[in-house]
């Protein structure tokens, strides 16, 4: 029991000036919030122990030199006076003060050697978030709007938007930014004309085509890509994604036969056990001898396989609208087979296999039509379809 007490000793010791080296490191690398954060964790519980007091000074010197770090930067980049610096400054302002709320619960820390409590500075940074918060606002704001006037591409409309984003999250109600975010939102998607072409000689369904063309069925969530089967006189469509089909092949109803012929030896019952003189063997206590009784058992197996199959070969290609060019293309395929199997026998079925049995009693159905083969195998297509719009991203 000693010895195991030793060890569990030796292991915390062991941990422990490895906790307090790991805190040096970060503090004399200049990892401040590291080495705050680890001794913090340390001083949680049982602060008072002696074996706490490192974490104390360190967590002090830390704490100090974050903010001296800090503050110096905000005030770098309040010299500057570029307003760009704004959200930097506001974050830096937030960090701050979360820091202190951080450390406040655990205050006061008192040092024993030293014999005194560790000095942490706690200010009241609420004004300076909230004279930052406004002028970033303000500037997020009027920044924003002339972008959308000024903005020539896509992607200028979507930075925009990150920015009516960020600005509704700080300042929730800032003028009409929800309007501004909707204005930036509607410039920088790509609207998607969608068209599906039949360039076969079979019919599509129609409920295939609607299924197929049913955009909110696929689980698209783009926040900058919008599909319209049906367009939209309102919309300037920057891109066209075509479907054709170019084969719909689909096979003749076919029935196959086989025939098997099974033979197996099975249990059939018992009988006593004789010996070479036909009479009965006895066991140990003086009891008759049952065995198995086996027969050899025959069976005729009659299978029926209804067959039928359909493939749909086509392509996808995306067009730029703007340009009429051929943006990429995509082929597609897709394939549905019918099958169903029915059996009956002659003779004795027990001669037959679990697998072959499982079909016995079962009787033919009547073959699907071509549409409904069609039909059938729109959810494969479909699939093969989801995947590659989720895959493409126009540029």
């Amino acid at each position: 029991m000693k010895k195991y007490l030793l060890l569990f000793f030796t292991t915390i010791l062991i941990l422990s000036c490895s906790s307090v080296k790991k805190t040096e490191k970060a503090l004399n690398t200049g990892n401040y919030d590291e080495a705050i954060n680890i001794a913090l964790s340390k001083l949680r519980t049982n602060k008072d122990k002696k074996g706490k007091q490192p974490y104390i000074l360190m967590l002090e010197r830390a704490f100090a030199k974050a903010v001296t770090r800090d503050v110096d930067a905000i005030s770098f980049l309040e010299k500057e006076g570029n307003p760009a610096n704004l959200e930097r400054i506001y974050n830096s302002y937030n960090t701050l003060k979360k820091r202190q709320q951080r450390i406040k619960p655990l205050l006061p820390l008192y040092h024993a050697e030293q014999g005194r409590n560790a000095n942490f500075t706690i200010v009241n940074y609420d004004q300076k978030i909230l004279d930052t918060k406004e002028k970033l606002s303000r500037y997020l704001f009027d920044n924003a709007k002339s972008l959308l006037t000024n903005a020539q591409r896509k992607t200028d409309y979507r930075n925009v938007y990150d920015d009516l984003i960020y600005l509704n999250k700080i300042s929730p109600g800032y003028k009409n930014t929800k309007e501004l975010i909707e204005e930036a939102h509607y410039k920088g998607t790509d609207f998607v004309k969608v068209l599906m072409k039949n360039k076969t000689n079979v019919i599509i369904p129609k409920r295939l085509e609607a299924d197929l063309l049913n955009f909110s069925t696929y689980g698209l969530n783009d926040l900058w890509t919008v599909y319209h089967s049906q367009p939209q006189r309102s919309i300037k469509y920057d891109y066209l994604m075509e479907v054709a089909f170019r084969e719909i092949n689909i096979s003749p109803e076919q029935i196959k036969e086989r025939q098997l012929e099974k033979e197996k030896l099975i249990k059939d019952g018992w009988e006593y056990l004789l010996d070479e003189n036909d009479e009965f063997v006895l066991d140990e206590e003086g009891k008759k001898i049952k065995v198995d009784k086996m027969a050899k058992v025959r069976c005729e197996y009659y299978e029926f396989t209804q067959f039928k199959a359909t493939n749909i070969v086509g392509n996808l290609e995306y067009r730029d609208l703007n340009s009429n060019q051929l943006l990429d293309a995509f082929p597609l395929s897709s394939e549905y087979v019918f099958e169903h199997i029915y059996a009956n026998y002659s003779g004795d079925k027990r001669a037959l296999d679990n697998d072959l049995v499982r079909f016995l009693g079962l009787q033919a159905v009547q073959f699907p039509t071509n549409e409904q083969m069609v039909y059938d195998s729109g959810e494969d297509l479909k699939n093969k379809l989801k995947e590659i719009i989720r895959r493409y991203q126009f540029k």
